[in-house]
């Protein structure tokens, strides 16, 4: 049997919007559900209609990122147990280094991406959402 590991990321209010900017930056296949269309008569809260219950994001590489918007009635912090998403590949991977610039639009540069000491290039930044990330790229 086959385990994977799937990223749930918890937003305040725009899981859809950072759901759609990651499929711009890593490409795939998005699919949402919204409180109050796909499960109106469950979860009827009117002030959480047009919120995420569940995302999910089959990315062209063949890993998934699922995404929900905060629960009705709860305002915890999404990212108080802070994880970093990384994404690694080989030097010569353009793909990667293009994601990496769509990455940092509009977010912050942790670490510059450029070779480290042990000789890879490697780079940490904050999307615009708050999410880490890092990119490795092997030599």
């Amino acid at each position: 049997m086959t385990t994977t590991l799937t990223p749930h990321l918890f937003f305040p209010g725009n899981a859809a919007e950072a759901l759609e900017f990651y499929r711009s930056v890593l490409g795939g296949d998005l699919e949402v559900n919204l409180y109050g269309v796909d499960f109106a008569t469950q979860m009827g809260d009117a002030g959480h209609a047009d919120k995420v219950m569940h995302g999910r994001l089959t990315a062209t590489g063949g890993f998934t990122i699922s995404a929900s918007d905060n629960r009705p009635g709860e305002t915890a912090d999404p990212f108080k147990n802070d994880v970093i998403l990384g994404l690694a590949g080989s030097a010569g991977d353009q793909g990667l280094r293009d994601q990496w610039k769509l990455l940092i639009d509009g977010g912050t540069v942790d670490i510059a991406l450029e070779q480290q000491m042990w000789g890879d290039e490697y780079g940490e930044c904050r999307d615009r959402f708050g999410v880490r990330w890092s990119v490795s790229l092997s030599g």
